[in-house]
């Protein structure tokens, strides 16, 4: 199964530039989501990927295989799509078998095997005599991922596959997908805006912005220390709290008062900056944010203003913090009410800081 490759990847429809530049390799036998939302780009690039797109500059490359002049039919790929592709009046297993009867150097036997296969991992046993107009969405969609992957292409595209299907469909697929890596060494890439679906499945997840790949990590990496504001915002729900502050200068080092802590913040060791920096974003997840019963001396006060049970029985918090609206994950026996006030803590370990540029500054912090 291939590596794919992407140099200086460029396309422009117009005035709009859909794909800016862009160099990305994703290695072989990965599950790679690409993530963004609408209209970032993702979609482009798959295309381009499958050769249903010519680029306006830059190279594909499958292993060391320049394939950016080769057609869709050339380049020996899997796609499933947003909407099950099933061929209505035969049976699941005759939708299966059909791309493999084109290749003749494949036996009855080996042909059968690759069928029984995709068939166990997708689950489609008790639907396999069946005629797929009988069987539904969710059941579709897996006969369209099994044909795609009993071909055993060199990489499989998949774009947004499990939008329209039920939830115990989705948890399938998911599962299937990740086996079938495994199992085959399958690459995969994965396109989708939808951050769940990427983190529970993805080794790895490229995250589009406006046409440009502005973080490429493992999902938790990715999650925990993004290296923009747009990533902190993007993924997470809520997305990171981001407040501005003005900075100043101190003996090589920076300081920044905030309502957040009890004294000024400093900023220190700080790497691949150049220049003066008079403005910085602070940035801290919800969920990391402590609510304490007392002060403590890190603790800064804080009025509680809404308070919203959450999925897995949380609480999601706004607590006005000084000029600063905060949002708060907390565990459920949280008895504080509406209008309390209440003390919480900001980890430096988990705080960000963000340069006027909206990229993450690697530094030191203390108080």
């Amino acid at each position: 199964m291939a590596e794919i490759r992407l140099e200086n990847l460029r396309k422009e429809f117009k005035d709009l530039v859909a794909v800016q530049d862009v160099t990305i390799t994703f290695p072989t036998s990965t599950v790679t989501g690409l993530l963004g939302p609408s209209g970032c780009g993702k979609t482009t690039m798959m295309r381009i990927i499958a050769g249903l797109e010519t680029p306006s500059a830059g190279d594909v490359y499958f292993d060391n295989e320049r394939v950016t002049d080769l057609p869709p039919r050339k380049r020996n790929i899997g796609m499933v799509f947003q909407y099950p592709v099933a061929y209505k009046g035969i049976s699941v297993r005759r939708n299966i078998e059909l791309p493999l009867l084109e290749d003749k150097t494949l036996s009855a036997t080996d042909r059968k095997k690759r069928i029984d296969d995709v068939v166990e991992i997708l689950d489609l046993q008790d639907s396999v005599h069946k005629d797929t107009s009988q069987l539904d969405m969710g059941t579709r969609q897996k006969v369209a991922v099994a044909r795609a992957v009993a071909r055993q292409p060199r990489i499989i595209l998949f774009d947004e596959p499990i939008t329209n299907v039920d939830i115990e469909t989705k948890v399938q697929l998911k599962q299937a997908l990740k086996r079938l890596s495994r199992q085959h060494n399958q690459t995969i890439i994965y396109v989708t805006h939808d951050q769940t679906e990427a983190m529970t499945l993805a080794d790895q997840i490229a995250l589009m912005e406006e046409g440009a790949i502005v973080q490429r990590d493992e999902p938790r990496q990715l999650y925990n220390y993004p290296n923009a504001v747009f990533g902190g915002w993007f993924l997470g729900n809520p997305g990171m709290n981001f407040f501005e502050h003005c900075v100043k200068a101190d003996n090589g080092s920076l300081r920044l008062a905030s309502s957040l802590f009890p004294s000024p913040l400093r900023i220190s060791d700080i790497q691949g900056v150049s220049g003066s920096i008079s403005q910085a974003t602070i940035g801290i997840r919800p969920e990391k944010i402590r609510i304490v019963q007392e002060k403590t001396p890190r603790a800064v006060q804080g009025q509680l203003l809404r308070k919203f049970i959450v999925v897995g029985g949380q609480y999601l918090l706004t607590i006005k913090v000084g000029e600063h609206i905060v949002k708060v994950k907390a565990a459920p026996e949280l008895g504080a009410r509406l209008q309390d006030e209440v003390w919480l803590e900001c980890p430096l370990d988990w705080t960000m800081v963000f340069g006027p540029d909206k990229q993450r500054i690697e530094a030191k912090l203390s108080l």
